[in-house]
């Protein structure tokens, strides 16, 4: 009996001391998710804030319509509240026309640049039709859509660029975690950045799918990302990325993600940590390849 007397006194004391698990994490902790949706040779990024807002960011080219809006479903999002459109290159928004008809978008940012194609009439005439906010970006324009993070326009459209110059570079901050997203821009776009801006990031969409134009290795040590991720098809007829790009990240010591080899990537934050989600691995894309 005075055994059992002692061991509750102990329980008691070891209650009291120390409170009950489900009152330590009885508050879940704000996060925020980022998609890098595999659309073949393009870009289409999707952002889950931690007030539970979502960003898409392009659509990939006209044969990911399917996917990006398949995409979107499964994860149980039937409503856009900013699609950005980078610049109106048809890998960029090619399947935005199909997202636009498919799922509620409350307002579009795009670049300004105009652009005589079908593809880019069409996703006008669409943003038209449904009478959606269409906003041109600004550059250092700070972004109102959470109040949990900083979201600004680095870069964006002005006489004499061509598409590519006159892409929207965002800058998104969550607590300690920033994450910066390069659309297409080049290298002109990037030493401007430099001088203009703090460009220090954890994570970086490499610009213009690793292409020979951008990610001077000056730029990737100013920006120090701990990863780095390209956005490119493996059958893709432009040599993307190009070694000098593989080889500069290798230099900053920045661990490298692909599209192409990793399929959908997911990264989810706290703000503080982070977790990365792959579809394949790189086995998987070793046998896709051998087959």
């Amino acid at each position: 009996m005075r055994t059992n007397y002692y061991f509750i006194i102990l329980l008691f004391v070891i209650g009291f001391i120390i409170p009950p698990f489900t009152s330590v994490h009885s508050e879940q902790q704000p996060k925020m998710d980022i998609h890098f949706i595999n659309v073949g040779q393009g870009d289409s990024m999707l952002i889950q804030t931690p007030s539970n807002k979502t960003i898409l960011i392009d659509g990939g080219p006209p044969e990911a319509k399917k996917k990006v809006v398949a995409y979107l479903k499964k994860h149980k999002i039937n409503k856009i509240d900013l699609l950005v459109a980078t610049h109106p290159d048809i890998d960029h928004i090619g399947g935005l026309r199909h997202v636009l008809k498919s799922v509620e978008v409350d307002k579009v940012l795009d670049s300004g640049k105009l652009y005589s194609t079908k593809t880019y009439a069409k996703f006008m005439k669409e943003i038209g039709k449904q009478k959606i906010p269409l906003e041109i970006a600004k550059e250092n324009e700070l972004i109102k859509l959470d109040p949990r993070i900083n979201i600004r326009v680095l870069n964006t459209h002005s006489a004499k660029k061509n598409n590519n110059q006159s892409s929207i570079v965002l800058k998104v901050s969550f607590k300690e975690m920033d994450f910066l997203f390069m659309a297409d821009v080049e290298r002109d776009q990037e030493m401007k950045l430099m001088k203009k801006y703090n460009l220090e990031a954890d994570f970086l969409k490499i610009a213009h799918h690793g292409s020979n134009t951008s990610s001077s290795l000056a730029f990737l040590k100013e920006v120090n990302p701990k990863v780095a991720i390209l956005t490119y098809s493996k059958s893709n007829d432009y040599g993307h990325p190009v070694n000098r790009v593989i080889k500069n990240l290798n230099k900053i010591k920045a661990q490298i993600y692909s599209t192409a080899v990793f399929g959908d990537l997911t990264i989810n934050t706290n703000g503080e940590s982070y977790f990365i989600h792959q579809e394949k691995s790189p086995v998987d894309g070793l046998l896709e390849n051998a087959s």
